[in-house]
């Protein structure tokens, strides 16, 4: 059984709410999660600080220390939060194109 950090999304329509849960990779989004870590409410009144993270951070880090992967939208705010450093195994690393982006050829019959 793979365990992943990753979000659950609740609440009602333009209002939602992400759970941060540890939850079997095969599961699907909503289902019941191994264990709630946090509560991500991008709508918070608050106006000082509009978006608030509360998470429990050594739960955090006991998941993260026997093996749970997370997702990349759950990395993103690890790293924000100070949990994760930029650097970390976890996070996503810079791809470099298969092929080249060239720029538009310039028309020089004009």
């Amino acid at each position: 059984m793979t365990i992943r950090l990753r979000m659950a999304m609740h609440g009602v329509r333009h209002r939602k709410i992400f759970h941060l849960v540890a939850i079997d990779s095969r599961l699907r989004r909503d289902a019941k999660p191994a264990e709630l870590l946090g509560i991500y409410d991008p709508h918070n009144q608050d106006k000082q600080n509009p978006r608030v993270v509360q998470w429990s951070v050594d739960r955090i880090r006991y998941w993260l220390s026997v093996g749970a992967t997370p997702s990349k939208s759950v990395v993103k705010l690890l790293e924000l939060g100070g949990i994760l450093k930029p650097g970390s195994p976890y996070a996503s690393r810079e791809t470099t194109p298969k092929r080249p982006v060239l720029p538009p050829p310039t028309n020089t019959n004009a």
